[in-house]
């Protein structure tokens, strides 16, 4: 099976971003259907989590107001009425035990979900580049300790490091920032190795050479001749990292180190949904529903990314649409 690494891997005339480049990827994106889909269904979630607030005054709901009287406790506080309590009023119904709107709480949280990813993803190649670069273009002693201190980060376990860390966190230090913070900071390792090894080999082409025996230094060397040559890599490396951040702070949440109550968060809405399983059923399963969607969007679009800038790939797909127009 064919690695992340692999798949990374440099290879001549790789598509770099800029004007041409950006319209021959998105040639290229336009003939997957699902990479399109997936482009819509992600849009649609990032809209809805900018409108949150917009939503909630159209529902005429806040996300964290109590309705005791739309749950029924001679049954143990299990919605009243129909599917969950919906109604016109409570488009996806309410939330056992406190009445709370799930519409309004389930968009607050993608606010949540998809910021707390897209920042650690951000964090996480931010460090990765400046390692990885630190690492390939410095000498020997840098290159170990940087190669060493990767194999630890990628070696150490994220969640379990991440729950022992957030004990000792000071308890007004604002979570989200929290999750940002640890999920990026705990797994550039991945960053960190593929842009050495990409760079390893891009400082050995004609125009790396010519530019450093130009006299460039180092950080002019990266900034004008690699790092435009490593962006479809990184790129394609963070659309990667984005679902897997969504789970990470997921797990974290549902584990009960996220985000503190009331500010709501898909994996802390599942947390709170265990015990309520057999009794609403739509409680787990709206934003486990809405979690895998995320995740299997944002998987199908990175992996239409990859193909697009890999011109090997792009050259299999126009034959393999010639051949099926052949027939």
């Amino acid at each position: 099976m064919t690695s992340v690494h692999q798949a990374l891997a440099p290879a001549p005339g790789v598509t770099t971003p800029g004007a041409g480049a950006a319209r021959q990827v998105w040639r290229r994106l336009r003939r997957r259907p699902a990479a399109l889909a997936a482009a819509a269904v992600l849009a649609l979630l990032v809209l809805v989590a900018i409108a949150a607030p917009l939503l909630a005054h159209l529902a005429g709901q806040d996300p964290n107001a109590y309705h005791d009287d739309l749950v029924d406790s001679a049954r143990g506080g299990v919605p009243a009425g129909s599917f969950g309590g919906i109604s016109a009023d409570h488009w996806l119904g309410v939330e056992p035990g406190t009445g709370r709107d799930l519409f309004t709480r389930l968009a607050y949280g993608a606010r949540v979900s998809l910021l707390v990813a897209a920042g650690a993803t951000f964090v996480n190649i931010g460090v990765g580049v400046l390692a990885g670069l630190a690492a390939a273009l410095g000498n020997r002693f840098l290159d170990s300790a940087i190669s060493w201190a990767t194999d630890v980060m990628i070696a150490l376990p994220t969640l379990v490091l991440g729950i022992a860390l957030t004990a000792v966190v000071p308890p007004g230090f604002p979570r989200p920032l929290l999750l940002v913070l640890l999920i990026g900071l705990l797994g550039w390792g991945g960053t960190a190795r593929i842009v050495r090894a990409q760079t390893l080999s891009l400082r050995e082409l004609d125009f790396v050479a010519a530019a450093r025996l130009s006299g460039n230094g180092a950080l002019r060397v990266a900034r004008r001749e690699l790092l435009p040559s490593l962006a479809a890599p990184v790129i394609t490396y963070a659309a990667i990292l984005l679902p897997v951040n969504i789970v990470a702070e997921a797990s974290l949440s549902f584990l009960g180190v996220g985000v503190k109550p009331p500010t709501p968060s898909w994996g802390q809405m599942l947390s709170t949904a265990q015990t309520w399983f057999l009794a609403d059923p739509a409680y787990v399963l709206l934003p486990a529903g809405l979690l895998f969607v995320t995740v299997l969007a944002f998987t199908v679009l990175g992996d239409a990314v990859r193909t697009a800038l890999d011109p090997r790939e792009a050259g299999r797909l126009r034959v393999g649409t010639k051949k099926g127009g052949a027939k």
